[in-house]
């Protein structure tokens, strides 16, 4: 089996590569890539480099996901998500590749009461949500596909909302965090190991693929804090309070990002509770300091 990885340099595309090695895969049976490999906007070189390699097996983890840039940047954002999806989907039919994209809970509009299942009628109010629907539409041309809709990932080698709360927490002790959009955080250590399980599966369709349980960013922040020995006040603020209080403007949000995996874990497995999935990043962070030091 050989597999290609787009947008390695990501948090998601890092980890599918280290969780192949795991499972005794050669690194010659591997293609990680970033954009200064693979430009995925450009037909020609997706058409050379996928058919150089010939995979049995694409992991799509490359995206534009600046959600708040992408509101300006539609034309780039579009490029990426749809077309650059299309390029791929297009020469993995031609190579027989099973693609693997990841999706993302903005295809939904976050007013439903309860879980959305992956039957839910999708809604986008971003951009970055339209785009990432119109390239799970572009993956169902592909028969062999598998489209997971993951959401607030965090993992080693990138930004992410741990580390972010980690550094304020620096020079603050009090901090506004939303408390009223929920969802599920997500280890890319622990999503990366299902995606590979579907490597290796022909139980193919769409799946809402995050950490099991649920919080809001607010909780979410608390945790990280607490976890981390950290002494910072959390207050809970609405989304509107939040844009107010920071004067910022962003991209529409999905209030309910609460996603059922019931369908993953009659076919995968569930992934661990998000709570748990902190506890061992923390470790990881940990393990990253020292090796840091030690240079």
């Amino acid at each position: 089996m050989k597999y290609l990885i787009t947008g390695y340099k990501g948090q998601l595309g890092y980890d599918v590569k280290r969780e192949l090695l795991k499972r005794g895969v050669s690194e010659e049976d591997i293609l990680a890539i970033d954009k200064d490999e693979m430009d995925i906007t450009n037909k020609e070189e997706v058409e050379m480099v996928v058919k150089g390699f010939n995979p049995n097996v694409i992991f799509h983890c490359a995206a534009f996901t600046a959600v708040d840039k992408a509101e300006d940047m539609s034309d780039a954002c579009y490029a990426v998500n749809v077309t650059g999806t299309k390029n791929i989907v297009d020469v993995s039919i031609e190579t027989n590749s099973t693609v693997i994209y990841m999706s993302t809970d903005y295809v939904f509009d976050g007013t439903k009461d309860g879980l959305y299942t992956e039957e839910d009628n999708v809604n986008p109010k971003s951009v970055y949500g339209e785009t990432k629907f119109l390239g799970e539409e572009e993956v169902r041309r592909n028969p062999k596909h598998f489209i997971t809709r993951i959401s607030w990932v965090f993992g080693i080698n990138g930004h992410n909302f741990i580390r972010t709360m980690l550094k304020l927490s620096e020079n603050h002790n009090e901090l506004n965090v939303v408390n009223d959009q929920v969802g599920s955080p997500t280890y890319t250590v622990d999503l990366a190991k299902t995606l590979v399980d579907m490597a290796g599966s022909d139980k193919y369709g769409t799946y809402n693929v995050t950490n099991s349980d649920y919080c809001s960013w607010a909780e979410f922040a608390d945790f990280i804090f607490k976890s981390n020995g950290k002494d910072v006040n959390v207050n809970k603020v609405t989304t509107e309070e939040y844009l107010e209080i920071t004067g910022t403007k962003q991209a529409y949000r999905p209030r309910n990002s609460k996603l059922d995996k019931t369908k993953l874990e009659e076919n995968f497995g569930l992934l661990p509770t998000w709570k748990d999935a902190v506890r061992r990043y923390n470790i990881e962070l940990e393990e990253e300091k020292k090796l840091v030091k030690k240079i």
